[in-house]
């Protein structure tokens, strides 16, 4: 343990890697635009430079703390030199911030207002670039980038992609795609964590919202809406109400109010989808089938593993994601003249997941040659459709989900968090629901410590056979999890992995800025919203078993599993 003095007070420090942690404990929120806690110290913007007793100035995210130091955080020159840092940066950038998607959002926009910035004295000389609307769910402004390099360590360090990387140098530095490819070309999984650390407008999510407007002011349109369990724990903290808090009732009223003529819970069709996938699994453990089993909810992952493991992808599960299934159900249940009415069924599906809007327009996410869900609605989307009514958030009253498709047991409501699809597929395979056995499995090492629990494994008994699971998040372990596979090093039954670390609460579509209590916050909130499900299992849902014993039958495999492979 060791002593600095920041800003004449002395603070304690102990194992913290850098002397910007130490400062922001310390209770000083010091600027950075290129700092990120989960990623390698770029040391770009050099908006935390602090100055130290003998004057000189250096960037407390690369500095090593060291006992005795004398720091000043805020003197005149460092107040100085951040207001013309942010200038600079603002010259060679895109000013349109009124009409800017990230706007009110930005943290370059944030920082101007912080050190007064109200004018720019130079002139931007840099070309405008072409704006990257190729994909179908980012959009690439470079225009607006300000070298940072978070999506690019992002990209490389947590996801294992590396999509994006640096080019040239000096003042023609750019972040780009290799050759300048539209990212749609590159290996890009459509995850959108990219966005998530992004502190501009440089990428941002691929907007639907306008579609959706249009379709709920038509007539003859039935506008249906799907809602995902990771959207709920995140809606309530843009409004005030206590983060993580699972709202929703809520977001069902304000989806009516909007005009939604029905809302569902996603959370439904993940009943469907432990039942499919655990049948499947049984017929590969028992059959010689090809495992380990690859779970196939997360359409990152899925096109991961089709593009970089490609010996693999008859591994991958043949069943549709959640999204996949509540769509192509609803969609074959309004075909029938009886429950149409004549009119024509549209399906919103609000998700906290870019890569859904790729899952949507992928071949093998159409029926009969229809596309089962026509839009894809993020979390940030649903936010802002939110703020455009006007209607008070916070202070709607809850109401139910609509019936048919309304009702999820608490299995299916873990799906938000890296661990629940294999918690529930096990709450499947276990007789009993009772306390003990519930916190058993619990217990058995699917959930974990976020800190070391990014990769999990663990062995459950059934049948006689010790079934090996492993539990990955994050595109970067699971390409370490696949290797090890590949090489023989390891041996699973069952690998589940979610693209996103720490799974879909903290996806790509949910809003930024999420700090360790926020994320820690979505996650309790999703473990207690399964805590207070009157149903925990999937063939315990009374909704889903009529499913299966009527309007499914014979329809299983076309409604709930995919035909082919299909990465993009």
């Amino acid at each position: 343990m060791g002593i600095i003095t920041i800003d004449g007070r002395k603070v304690e420090f102990t194992d913290e890697k850098n002397l910007l942690t130490i400062i922001r404990k310390a209770g000083i929120d010091i600027p950075t635009l290129c700092y990120h806690s989960e990623l390698s110290t770029f040391g770009a913007c050099r908006l935390c430079t602090v100055e130290d007793d003998r004057g000189r100035t250096f960037a407390s995210c690369s500095e090593e703390p060291r006992d005795g130091m004398v720091i000043y955080t805020n003197t005149g020159k460092l107040k100085r030199y951040r207001k013309l840092i942010i200038e600079l940066l603002l010259a060679a950038h895109c000013r349109d911030c009124t009409t800017c998607v990230k706007s009110g959002d930005c943290n370059l926009q944030t920082l101007a207002h912080r050190f007064g910035v109200t004018s720019v004295r130079y002139n931007n000389y840099r070309e405008q670039k072409p704006i990257d609307f190729s994909s179908p769910s980012i959009v690439r402004d470079p225009n607006k980038c300000i070298l940072c390099g978070n999506c690019v360590r992002v990209c490389n360090e947590l996801q294992g992609v590396g999509a994006l990387d640096f080019a040239f140098r000096g003042s023609e530095a750019m972040v780009m795609p290799a050759f300048d490819k539209e990212i749609a070309k590159t290996d890009c999984v459509n995850c959108g964590q990219c966005q998530i650390f992004c502190p501009t407008g440089a990428i941002s999510i691929r907007h639907n919202r306008e579609a959706v407007w249009e379709a709920l002011a038509d007539p003859d349109t039935r506008v249906i809406a799907q809602v995902a369990p990771a959207v709920r724990v995140a809606v309530g903290g843009a409004f005030g109400l206590p983060k993580g808090k699972s709202v929703m009732g809520k977001i069902v009223n304000v989806l009516h109010r909007m005009g939604f003529d029905e809302v569902y819970d996603t959370a439904f069709s993940a009943d469907l989808t432990i039942v499919e996938e655990s049948a499947e699994f049984l017929d590969r453990l028992k059959n010689g089938g090809k495992l380990p089993l690859l779970t196939s909810c997360c359409p990152a992952w899925v096109k991961f593993v089709g593009e970089q493991f490609p010996d693999y992808r008859e591994n991958v599960s043949t069943c549709r994601s959640p999204q996949g299934m509540m769509s192509a159900v609803t969609k074959e249940y309004f075909r029938n003249p009886e429950n149409s009415q004549g009119k024509k069924t549209v399906m919103v599906s609000f998700m906290p997941c870019t890569a859904k809007k790729m899952e949507a327009k992928r071949p093998n996410s159409f029926t009969n040659g229809e596309q089962d869900t026509d839009y894809v609605i993020t979390t940030t989307e649903f936010i802002d459709m939110i703020r455009m009514t006007g209607i008070d958030f916070a202070e709607l009253e809850p109401e139910s989900s609509d019936i048919p498709f309304g009702f999820g047991s608490g299995g299916g409501v873990i799906f938000g968090v890296t661990g629940g699809v294999t918690e529930a597929v096990i709450r499947h395979l276990v007789p009993g629901h009772d306390k003990a056995t519930l916190e058993s499995i619990a217990e058995c090492g699917v959930r974990g410590d976020d800190e070391d629990g990014l990769i999990r494994e663990f062995s459950v008994p059934y049948g006689g056979t010790e079934l090996n699971i492993c539990v990955v998040s994050g595109l970067a372990n699971a390409r370490k999890v696949m290797e090890q596979v590949q090489s023989g090093e390891k041996n699973y039954h069952l690998i589940e992995v979610m693209a996103c670390r720490r799974g879909c609460i903290m996806g790509g579509g949910q809003p930024r800025l999420a700090g360790d209590r926020t994320k820690a916050a979505r996650k309790e909130g999703i473990y207690r919203a399964d805590n207070v499900a009157v149903i925990k299992k999937c063939d315990e849902n009374p909704m889903v078993m009529s499913l299966y014993e009527g309007f499914l039958k014979g329809k299983e495999h076309e409604l709930l599993h995919n035909h082919e492979f299909c990465s993009s």
